[in-house]
């Protein structure tokens, strides 16, 4: 069984940050990421607020963050973590492959898109219903789309959209947006771009291809067929927490219980980025996360 001093599980921002910090502290630090590195901040095509960068892609930005902790001495592992449990003074984390052991734990596997519930929805998945407006965006160029969501991701994914699809249709339940105010300003400045407030989607149509979706509006309970190619929903995230469900303390939504010392309920266990309990989920504070929980981590190490 190999040894480190810290395991980190997730090579997202937050995570890659802690690798950083654990690795500049000396430690023998490991990273397990079963999918690719970088997180979700690889689908953004322009990161414009992040302190001290005017304008990076996020591809660019993830793969400087996993460079950056490869120089400084982490070890990076296209493995996925299936298990972890204690043993004696120890942490061991499993995947198909090995067992690695250490002396504090980070978690950082980040969230995935929360889907909207609608019958069909993962069956034309691909076929007209996204998640990824920067990944499947161009797909639909001079065609129709809407967005569904009020917070950032949804209008900077309308934003998005709106440069090459025909129409985009902003479909939010509530009368006022949770995302940045300067940005519902300039989609409302953008003449193809359409906000439905106070209204939600309520089906899906067509066959093995998406036709258009059926909204409805609360306030005048009014119902209609929105004719569009794509629908991208932004309605917020799940996080991916089952490999510790047994080990630490969730709250109700199923987020890591962490303080802002990034601390949780088991010590010597972190939580780090969007897997744990906070108030704001930015790429700052996503690298934030990863520096204070290194920090803290280093400690027991």
């Amino acid at each position: 069984m190999e040894q480190y001093d810290v395991i980190i599980i997730g090579a997202g921002t937050a995570g890659l940050s802690a690798a950083i910090y654990a690795a500049r502290s000396g430690k023998r630090t490991l990273v397990l990421e079963g999918k690719s590195c970088g997180g979700q901040i690889i689908n953004a095509k322009a990161v414009v607020n992040y302190p001290g960068i005017k304008q990076i892609s996020g591809v660019d930005f993830a793969m400087g963050l996993y460079e950056q902790a490869v120089e400084a001495g982490a070890k990076v592992l296209f493995q996925k973590a299936v298990r972890m449990e204690l043993a004696d003074q120890k942490k061991i984390v499993a995947t198909a492959k090995q067992n690695y052991a250490c002396s504090a734990v980070i978690l950082a596997m980040g969230a995935k898109n929360r889907p909207l519930g609608l019958e069909r929805e993962a069956e034309l998945t691909g076929s007209g219903v996204s998640y990824c407006a920067t990944c499947d965006g161009a797909f639909y160029k001079g065609k129709k789309t809407a967005v569904v969501g009020g917070g950032n991701t949804a209008l900077e994914d309308a934003l998005v959209l709106s440069e090459y699809c025909q129409k985009v249709t902003l479909i939010h339940r509530r009368d006022s947006f949770r995302g940045e105010w300067q940005t519902v300003q300039e989609l409302k400045e953008r003449s193809n771009v359409e906000i439905l407030t106070d209204t939600v989607v309520t089906a899906l149509e067509g066959d093995r291809q998406l036709t258009g979706i059926r909204v409805r509006n609360l306030k005048q309970e009014k119902e209609w067929v929105l004719p569009v190619h794509g629908l991208f929903a932004a309605v917020g995230q799940i996080p991916q927490s089952d490999l510790v469900r047994d080990l630490v303390e969730l709250d109700d939504y199923g987020y890591i219980k962490a303080d802002e010392s990034c601390r949780t309920s088991l010590p010597g266990i972190f939580a780090a980025g969007d897997c744990r309990t906070k108030e704001i989920r930015q790429l700052a504070t996503a690298a934030a996360d990863g520096v204070t929980a290194a920090l803290a981590a280093c400690q027991l190490a």
